[in-house]
């Protein structure tokens, strides 16, 4: 498993830049005003070869027993209980405060190794800026610009430094396709599971939060080996709040980078709500292939089943790659078909491009629209090839391509994607500039 680093501190200390700065993102809303933050933020961080994950919480105080605090500091306690290592953030501008010290008071109690990041150091003496804060009694404290990144690969590579890397499992271990089964709660992932395995393997429970852990189960169908992952209920960060739910974002997160099918489970009976349309993002993002079940499809009438696809058009519109199907998993009404799905998915996912066709796909695209010019010069591409899998990556080389803009981007994918019939994976696009010899006599 990967690390987990969160990030903690009182309000307006940095925390969100820094949650930019480790993720490569701007995902985090940052903006000098106290409090913008309220809910766990989720991302994922790399430093070298090493994956982590990082979590950006709210403005904590932790004796707020009312309003809007209290539920902000529930929501870094939650945090705190979920992290493998902590970084507390301070301001090396403002200097220690009372707050600063009641935040380290209760981080002693955490028994998670803690480490105090003084932000806002630039252009400061470190010494003297990190000065005061011994005091809090924390180990030495680390002086860093998470605005410039002064400091700050320096810093993870300190919080990361007692998790050693974790070797790849051997291939024996689980064989087949990882498939991480997904959603909100009370969809019935866990009962589309017992129908896949045909037995009780896992509890289902007419109750929201009845899985609390990922689960992996090795099973065979149709000769064919898989693996799959059972997982909590994603809830809107806003209501993930009991202390025994602390592990169930964080492994669901997980499995999904880890897996190599993701099928994303609906409620035919609930509208598609817009935590449904973040877990898709969430897949989007991690690259994974996709399969969506509608369930309890046997449950609603005529009018409803038209809304959900009405709603699916309107609100998951992005993922069009994906096969959606209306399935039962009580009855087990369509699930067959669901797992046809999942092997065409993993096998879009691992297919392997051949440079000769990659190439002449991207000829064909650029006679059938040229990219756009970038003043008077027109991006050049010359040759595609495979350069890697889950998802398939096409790496296109040629001058000038960092001028290419987003929409040309989508319509290569788009062409990609019909010229191999890869249903059920992103497809990624990397661009490779070519040097230019001349721009140093330029």
């Amino acid at each position: 498993m990967n690390p987990t680093i969160v990030l903690v501190g009182r309000p307006n200390v940095g925390k969100s830049t820094l949650f930019n700065r480790l993720t490569k993102t701007r995902d985090a809303l940052v903006a000098d005003q106290p409090g913008l933050t309220r809910d766990r933020h989720y991302g994922i961080g790399r430093v070298g070869e090493r994956d982590y994950l990082v979590v950006d919480t709210a403005g904590f105080d932790p004796v707020a027993k009312e309003g809007i605090m209290h539920e902000m500091a529930r929501q870094a306690e939650q945090a705190i209980a979920e992290a493998d290592v902590l970084l507390f953030l301070v301001d090396g501008r403002a200097g220690l405060t009372p707050h600063d010290e009641q935040i380290a008071a209760r981080l002693r109690r955490a028994d998670r190794p803690v480490l105090v990041v003084v932000n806002k150091a630039e252009g400061m003496d470190r010494a003297l800026v990190a000065a005061e804060f011994h005091a809090l009694g924390l180990g030495t404290p680390l002086p860093v610009s998470a605005a410039h990144g002064d400091g700050v690969r320096q810093l993870v590579e300190l919080a990361l430094a007692p998790f050693p890397v974790e070797p790849e499992p051997p291939e024996d271990v689980e064989k087949g396709p990882r498939i991480a089964i997904v959603g909100r709660p009370n969809v019935g992932k866990s009962t589309l599971i017992n129908s896949l395995l045909g037995e009780e393997r896992v509890i289902a429970f007419d109750m929201p939060g009845t899985t609390r852990d990922a689960i992996s189960i090795p099973f065979e169908r149709d000769g064919r080996q898989y693996t799959l992952i059972d997982t909590a209920g994603l809830r809107r960060r806003g209501k993930v709040f009991e202390a025994i739910e602390k592990f169930s974002v964080i492994k669901t997160l997980q499995a999904i980078e880890q897996a190599n099918v993701v099928v994303l489970v609906l409620d035919a009976a609930q509208d598609i709500s817009e935590q449904d349309a973040h877990i898709a993002g969430f897949i989007l993002d991690a690259g994974r292939a996709l399969v969506v079940a509608v369930n309890k499809w046997d449950a609603v009438d005529d009018y409803r089943r038209e809304r959900v696809k009405v709603d699916i058009a309107r609100k998951l519109n992005f993922l069009s790659f994906a096969r959606f199907h209306y399935i039962s998993a009580l009855k087990g009404a369509g699930v067959a078909t669901v797992m046809k799905s999942v092997d065409a998915a993993y096998a879009a996912a691992m297919v392997n491009l051949a440079t000769p066709r990659l190439t002449r796909t991207l000829q064909a695209a650029l006679a059938k629209q040229a990219p756009p010019r970038h003043g008077i010069f027109r991006p050049k591409m010359r040759y595609a090839h495979q350069g890697g899998s889950n998802p398939p990556v096409v790496v296109i080389h040629g001058t000038g391509l960092e001028h290419v803009p987003a929409a040309y981007v989508r319509f290569l994918e788009r062409t990609f994607m019909e010229a191999f019939k890869l249903q059920g994976t992103p497809l990624r696009i990397q661009f490779r500039t070519a040097h230019n010899p001349f721009a140093a006599k330029e």
